[in-house]
């Protein structure tokens, strides 16, 4: 699956995402993630500066969910990814250059690469929990 060009232009829009994990036992956990990035149609990074709880869970249960909506068209996209975790390597590495770009101090931790898998409407109307 790969972002559309609809879905990219609602992502522009969003300063914070809610992100959703869940451990190995279905326990839901949903944070605010603003170092959320599109590398490109099929890849979107998170860099992680202070999750403890979404690490746990994506370790035991290699998933993320969020949505992104635009309240001026209202359009709004549910993304489904699965992950891999990075703390070295190349990948890694740019991932601490761009989150100390907007704060020296953050950690960076971890990188998660996500790798897109489903795409939702959930705009209400006739499309709603639809894939697209």
């Amino acid at each position: 699956m790969k972002l559309t060009q609809d879905v990219k232009d609602v992502m522009s829009k969003v300063r914070i995402y809610p992100v959703a994990t869940a451990s190995k036992d279905g326990v839901p956990n949903v944070v605010p993630v603003g170092f959320l990035l599109p590398r490109d149609d099929e890849t979107i990074w998170i860099i992680d500066n202070f999750m403890d709880k979404t690490l746990k869970n994506v370790k035991e249960n290699p998933w993320i969910s969020f949505y992104a909506w635009d309240p001026e068209t209202p359009n709004s996209f549910q993304v489904k990814c699965s992950v891999t975790v990075k703390n070295s390597g190349a990948e890694y590495e740019e991932a601490v250059k761009i989150a100390h770009s907007k704060k020296e101090t953050y950690p960076a931790k971890n990188l998660f690469i996500l790798k897109v898998e489903d795409i939702f409407y959930v705009t209400p109307g006739p499309n709603a929990g639809k894939k697209l």
